[in-house]
This record gives C-alpha cells, structure tokens and sequence, in this order.
C-alpha cells in the first residue's frame, strides 16, 4: 500500500497537521537541470549581474531608500556567499531531497528546490555590512532592515529568467505554515514541501557556521533546535526525518574518510 500524499503525512507523538501539497499557490514550471557554466544558476552571484540588476529594476533603489540604505554592494559578502553558504545549503536540499520517501520525493521540484536554496541569500550583499556582520545582537531597526534580504534577492533574480517557483521559494524562505516569518504574506499562504526543504536546509547551514556574531553549532544542538520547528507545527516530521538522515549520514561519511 503506497503512502496516500494528498493528505498530511501523521508521525506518532508528532503535531504533523502540515498541508504538504496544495493548489493555492503555484511556484510555477518545472525547467531541466542546467550542465553548462553559461546557464548554471551560480552566474548570478557576479558583481556584473547584480549591478545591472540594480540598473534595471528601479524597485531594489526603492527598497533600500526604504531602509535608508546605500546602493552599495558587499563584495566580501558576494565572495563568502558564493564559497560557502550558497554551495552548502544547496548541498543539504539534496540531501533532504534524497533523504525523503519515495512519495514525497516525486512532489519536490528538484531544480528549482537546488536553484533556491544556492540564491535563496542573494540580497543579503546589499545589507549594510554594520548590520550584516554586527557583533552583537540586533535591535529592532536593525532586525527589520536584514528582514529585506529575502525580498531584494527576488528583486535582484525577478528579470533573470528564472522561473516563478524559484523566485518564489527565494522571497519566502524565512516564511513558515504559521505565517510568523518574513516578508508579510497574505491570509492564504501555503509553505509547501519545497519551501519547507529550502529553509530547513538554510538553517541547519547557517547553524553550523561561524559568523561574527556566533560560534558554529554542533549538529546534534543544530537539529534538536530545527525540531522546535516540528513541534509548532512549522516543518513536516518527514522533511525533518530526511534531515536528520542527511545529516547522521555525512558524520558517518566523515569519520570513515
């Protein structure tokens, strides 16, 4: 008997009433896997893309008026971004992707999951780098001006060519089933299963890293914190389940190299 993936998946002991599939958003068409540099995703973290971006869409110069913020690009960002973040985020989505059943596997849109979760960070090189790298924690000012990010990455991508999914997926990355992350969305917001990959696999890279303002977190303290995420009701128990996988997978890796 195969898994019945129009309903909420249940997990004993687990709050797992989480709409997975839903026809209230769409993210747009499927596209095939791209095998050239010329057509790779990662051309667009360059200092030429994002600075004709912000020549040819006015709304990135509006927003960052808005937060009273220069037009001015963190090349250190762009460099840590494109090195680091953006390759092992997506590198985990895989995971999770590989990790999930059978069922599930065959509702992810893979490539725009993998295209997401490398550029899902994008407008964070136009966060002013006093808030971007603060030493410290960050008042409520501050906290509203790197909530733009996401936002200014789906500006920075919106005439790139990239399909509506994964555009999508980049401006809602910190959204969530309950409707508590960021930007505002509407009444009738759905956090399907790839939005659900793509900011599971954010956080658990971002957790493991050493920024400025932290020490990185072992894996076993990074995924006990995402399970919080579970018990609100925020992440599906089997998009955790194949985190988890991934992740007790890659140790094992590790410790036999």
């Amino acid at each position: 008997m195969g898994i019945d993936v129009r309903k909420p998946l249940g997990v004993s002991g687990i709050n797992s009433n989480l709409g997975i599939f839903s026809s209230r958003v769409g993210f747009g068409n499927n596209l095939n896997g791209d095998r050239f540099e010329s057509t790779s995703v990662n051309r667009f973290i360059s200092e030429d893309y994002i600075q004709n971006a912000i020549m040819t869409n006015p709304q990135i110069k509006t927003i960052l008026k808005e937060m009273n913020a220069p037009v001015k690009l963190n090349l250190k960002e762009l460099q840590d971004l494109s090195e680091n973040h953006a390759k092992e985020t997506q590198k985990i989505a895989a995971g999770i992707i590989s990790n999930l059943p059978k069922a599930l596997k065959e509702h992810v849109d893979v490539k725009a999951v993998k295209d997401a979760a490398y550029l899902h960070d994008l407008g964070k090189v136009l966060i002013p780098k006093e808030i971007l790298n603060k030493n410290g924690k960050l008042d409520d000012a501050e906290k509203e001006i790197m909530h733009r990010h996401s936002e200014l990455g789906y500006e920075l991508l919106k005439n790139s060519g990239l399909d509506y999914k994964t555009l999508n997926l980049i401006k809602y990355h910190h959204q969530n089933t309950s409707q508590t992350g960021y930007p505002k969305v509407a009444k009738d917001f759905f956090a399907d299963l790839n939005l659900q990959i793509v900011s599971a696999a954010d956080k658990y890279s971002a957790l493991l890293e050493s920024r400025v303002y932290k020490a990185p977190m072992a894996k076993e303290q990074a995924l006990a914190l995402i399970y919080r995420d579970v018990a609100k009701g925020n992440l599906h128990p089997f998009v955790f389940k194949a985190l988890k996988d991934y992740a007790e997978s890659s140790i094992n890796q590790h410790t036999l190299v």
